[in-house]
């Protein structure tokens, strides 16, 4: 079984459901977006590389990121933690300060939650944002010649993952990307301020083909980019230069950098700030049988919906 699979048996129970589709629900009838991440230890997190105040602060932050990607403003959350019997004071104390401090950078006020007993961490937050702009982003906008654009490097919170869990050494920078990653909030401000029509946004958290895919999927129409116009870092150069790894893998298919991707049409790409936000290539035709082309010096692959199964990360397979 994977998230696919289940994500169209939901849909196909709940269907007609409008709400379905994207990270984050607009709600018109309230003017808000809801969205909800569970992070769970041993899944998404390990205690042994993970610090409690670090974990408060992402479990905030994979929320702000999709609240990012809907062109929102982010304003409330609530958060759920279930944790074994014998968690020590201390981990509250620490997890609850890091929720603090990342709150309290985006202005954001915790107004509820839920505490109980598990066998293992598992950590569950809603949080909404205010519409702030006359336009939505929805992943069925991207329309034939948006450029795809992308904010940030990608590939160096998936690096830092695994050089934490092959005990390899790593730049502080690809470790601090996975234990603690930036919302793109004001980049998401920046679209809000800026877009004149809807566009399809959503942020790299399941990784950046995902990303792309998802979007080609929902639009029904193909993408295609060039893998080496992707930023990447240098320190994630040298960690693969170092280990004998392709850092393409990590960009084209590491999770968790929760970076913005965007589909958006000239004239809008013409007013963004080119230091911001980076274009990686094109939505070419509406075939409804989407597909992504990543182009790679002389030659072109595509992937299919088989292929991203068998290349992302499977949360049910653990």
């Amino acid at each position: 079984m994977n998230e696919l699979f289940f994500i169209e048996l939901i849909n196909k129970i709940l269907s007609p459901n409008s709400y379905l589709g994207d990270d984050c629900a607009y709600l018109e009838d309230l003017d808000i977006f809801v969205t909800q991440d569970t992070l769970v230890q041993d899944v998404h997190f390990s205690i042994y590389t993970t610090s409690p105040y670090m974990l408060g602060r992402k479990s905030v932050a994979v929320n702000l990121s999709d609240l990012s990607a809907a062109i929102s403003a982010p304003k409330y959350i609530t958060i759920s933690l279930s944790m074994p019997q014998n968690i020590k004071e201390d981990f509250v104390k620490e997890f609850y300060r890091g929720v603090h401090d990342i709150c309290s950078e985006f202005g954001v006020k915790v107004v509820g939650g839920d505490l109980t007993a598990s066998e293992k961490i598992t950590v569950s937050v809603c949080a909404i944002g205010k519409k702030e702009s006359l336009f939505l982003s929805s992943r069925k906008f991207a329309k034939q010649g948006d450029y795809v654009v992308v904010t940030g490097h990608h590939g160096s919170s998936s690096a830092g993952f695994y050089a934490l869990s092959n005990f390899l050494q790593a730049d502080k920078e690809l470790i601090n990307s996975h234990i603690n990653p930036t919302p793109r909030v004001q980049e998401g401000k920046i679209l809000s301020n800026i877009t004149d029509t809807n566009i399809a946004v959503m942020d790299s958290s399941d990784g950046l083909v995902d990303a792309l895919y998802k979007i080609a999927a929902s639009s029904k129409h193909s993408i295609e980019i060039d893998i080496n116009k992707v930023p990447v870092s240098p320190k994630l150069l040298d960690f693969c230069r170092y280990n004998n790894l392709d850092y393409k893998e990590f960009v084209k298919w590491g999770g968790e950098d929760f970076e913005l991707v965007a589909c958006v049409p000239e004239e809008l790409y013409l007013k963004l700030d080119k230091t911001k936000f980076f274009p990686i290539g094109r939505v070419i035709n509406k075939d409804y049988n989407p597909i992504v082309i990543i182009k790679d010096e002389k030659d072109k692959h595509k992937v299919t919906k088989d292929i991203l199964i068998s290349k992302t990360y499977k949360h049910f397979e653990n």
